[in-house]
């Protein structure tokens, strides 16, 4: 009788630090996200502002660490997302609510909904273009508003209002209204720009380091208008987006189109050489 033979128990190998790291930061985003719902629910929005700005400083590290580190994964890429529906998403909608949006009792909780929704929806939508291979001029862009952009957006009157007070910007029909914007703008077919493979020419290090410095320099001064700039910067600046990209795109098709052609085109075949006739030589 033949016994079956003995196969050894492969030995289960743990993880290294290393690829813990970007989950630990999407962890870390998810608590501040969360973080944030207390302080709302207690009355503290300034510091419920403030925790979903640090969850988008670990949203915005998670990703750029995996990549250095090598230790991407599908785990790592589905965590990210949770992390950015409740950051960006559940957080930023109850914080609204709660601020002015339940003044309009049901309709203002509707509105909370509709723009959590939108936000789960765009987080989807980008989910499964993660497989698609875009053209080379798309892959400088997002489609739609990303979540963490379309929460420093929607908490634009709550910056506002800290600095300039609650008389216009507290308004739930004004919040009203910047909630239904950014909704469709994030779940929209708006190319936006994305940083994630931008390149800065060696000319413009220098400038841009100064510019970084000096924006860090009035967040930590100033940092309500400050916000507020960013986020009307980032609205104004769209429409040029929209035309950079269309730019692109056509030139794109311009290039497939003469590739086509000249494969269409018939083969030019060279001209025949005439044959050398033979010298005529004199009679003798």
């Amino acid at each position: 009788m033949l016994r079956p033979p003995h196969f050894k128990p492969r030995r289960i190998t743990g993880l290294s630090l290393n690829r813990m790291i970007p989950n630990i930061l999407t962890l870390l985003a998810m608590c501040a996200g969360m973080t944030a719902i207390r302080f709302a629910i207690n009355g503290q929005f300034e510091w419920a502002v403030i925790a979903i700005i640090v969850a988008g400083v670990f949203d915005g590290l998670d990703g750029r660490v995996a990549r250095l580190l090598k230790s991407t994964s599908p785990f790592g890429a589905q965590l990210d997302s949770l992390s950015d529906f409740i950051c960006f998403g559940v957080a930023p909608g109850v914080m609204l609510y709660i601020w002015t949006m339940s003044h309009l009792a049901s309709f203002g909780w509707a509105l909370s909904l509709l723009y959590a929704i939108c936000c789960g929806l765009r987080l989807a939508r980008f989910n499964t273009q993660l497989d698609v291979e875009l053209p080379p001029y798309a892959a400088y862009f997002f489609t739609g508003v990303p979540a963490p952009g379309g929460a420093g957006l929607v908490l634009v009157p709550m910056y506002l209002a800290f600095e300039f007070g609650d008389d216009v910007f507290r308004s739930p029909i004004f919040n009203g209204i910047v909630m239904i914007s950014v909704a469709a703008l994030m779940v929209s077919r708006v190319p936006t720009f994305s940083m994630k493979r931008f390149r800065i020419p060696h000319n413009y290090v220098l400038p841009v380091m100064l510019g970084i410095a000096v924006v860090a320099a009035f967040l930590t001064t100033a940092p309500w208008p400050t916000l507020s700039a960013v986020g009307i910067l980032y609205i104004a600046s769209i429409p040029l987006t929209v035309r950079s990209f269309n730019r692109l795109r056509r030139e794109a098709a311009t290039q497939v189109n003469t590739a086509n052609l000249d494969l269409a085109a018939p083969p030019r075949h060279p001209e025949p050489i005439p044959e050398a006739r033979p010298e005529s030589r004199p009679p003798h």
